[in-house]
C-alpha cells in the first residue's frame, strides 16, 4: 500500500530516525534523509532496499533551510506523503545552570522544526487526499525527569502540537500522531550511558542496567526497528482513524 510514497525523516542519519527510514523503505517508500555527519553510509543502506533515496542537510534550527528542504522534496520527489519529525538534541543541567543558547537550540530543533515541516507539507497532503505526520516525541512528552527542562518542555510541546494539528485535519485523509519512546540505545543515549559509567566507575553494561532499572520496567531498550514498525502501522489503512494519539513504546515506563 505504501509503495511509491515519499517520506521525509528528519534527523535520520543515525539512531531512531535511520531505523524508521529503513523500515519504511522495506515497505517500498522512497526516503529523504536529513541530518548531520556522514550521509553516504545511510543513503547506501536505504538505496540497497530498492527505493529512491535523497538527502538534504537542512539545519533544523533554521526556517529558511527547512523551506529549502521541502522545496527540494517537491522538485525531486513530487511532494512529501509521510513526514516523520524526529530531529532532536539533548542537554542535561539544572534549570538555573542551563545555558540559554542550549535552551534555544533544543526548542528550535525538537519543537519548532516540526511546525515548519508540517506547515509546508500539509497543503500537498491535503491536495492529494492522503498523508501521515508522525512526530517522534518521548516518554518525556508525557512525564518529566529532573535536569531535562528544555527537552521535557519541547517534547510536551510536540504532543500538544500533534493533538492540535490532528483536530485541524480530522475530516481529511491526513492523520497526525506522536510516538513516545522510552529508552532507546541511540548515540544520544549512549553518551548518557558512557557518562554514568565514568562518573560511577562502573562498566558500560552495568551503567545500561542501572539506567533502565530507574525508569523502564521491562529492563529492555526499545529498538529503532520496533519504532519503525509502529510508524508503518500508523501509515497503514488500519490506522486511518488513529488521530492525535501519543503512543508510548516505553517498556512500561509511563504505566507506573
Amino acid at each position: 500500500m505504501l509503495k511509491g510514497k515519499t517520506a521525509l525523516v528528519t534527523g535520520s542519519t543515525s539512531g531512531i530516525g535511520l531505523g524508521i527510514a529503513l523500515t519504511l523503505a522495506r515497505q517500498g517508500v522512497n526516503i529523504v534523509l536529513n541530518g548531520f555527519g556522514d550521509a553516504e553510509g545511510p543513503k547506501a543502506e536505504v538505496a540497497a532496499l530498492g527505493v529512491k533515496v535523497g538527502y538534504h542537510g537542512a539545519d533544523m534550527s533554521k526556517a529558511g533551510e527547512i523551506e529549502a528542504m521541502m522545496a527540494y522534496i517537491e522538485a525531486e520527489f513530487g511532494g512529501c506523503d509521510i513526514l516523520v519529525n524526529n530531529a532532536g538534541i539533548q542537554h542535561v543541567a539544572a534549570v538555573e545552570e542551563f545555558p540559554v543558547e542550549r535552551w534555544d537550540a533544543i526548542i528550535a530543533i525538537n519543537l519548532t522544526s516540526a511546525f515548519h515541516t508540517t506547515r509546508l507539507a500539509l497543503p500537498g497532503m491535503k491536495a492529494r487526499g492522503w498523508g501521515r505526520i508522525i512526530n517522534v516525541a518521548s516518554t518525556h512528552g508525557l512525564v518529566a525527569s529532573a535536569q531535562k527542562s528544555a527537552y521535557v518542555a519541547a517534547k510536551h510541546g510536540i504532543v500538544g502540537f500533534t493533538k492540535s494539528v490532528a483536530l485541524e485535519t480530522a475530516t481529511t485523509g491526513v492523520t497526525v500522531n506522536a510516538i513516545c519512546p522510552g529508552w532507546v540505545l541511540t548515540p544520544l543515549v549512549q553518551k548518557q550511558v558512557d557518562a554514568r559509567a565514568g562518573a560511577d566507575g562502573i562498566s558500560i553494561d552495568e551503567a545500561k542496567k542501572r539506567l533502565l532499572a530507574e525508569k523502564q520496567p521491562s529492563l529492555q531498550f526499545t529498538t529503532p526497528e520496533e519504532l519503525g514498525e509502529l510508524a508503518v502501522f500508523m501509515c497503514s489503512d488500519a490506522a486511518a482513524n488513529v488521530r492525535g494519539q501519543a503512543w508510548a513504546m516505553d517498556g512500561g515506563w509511563t504505566a507506573q
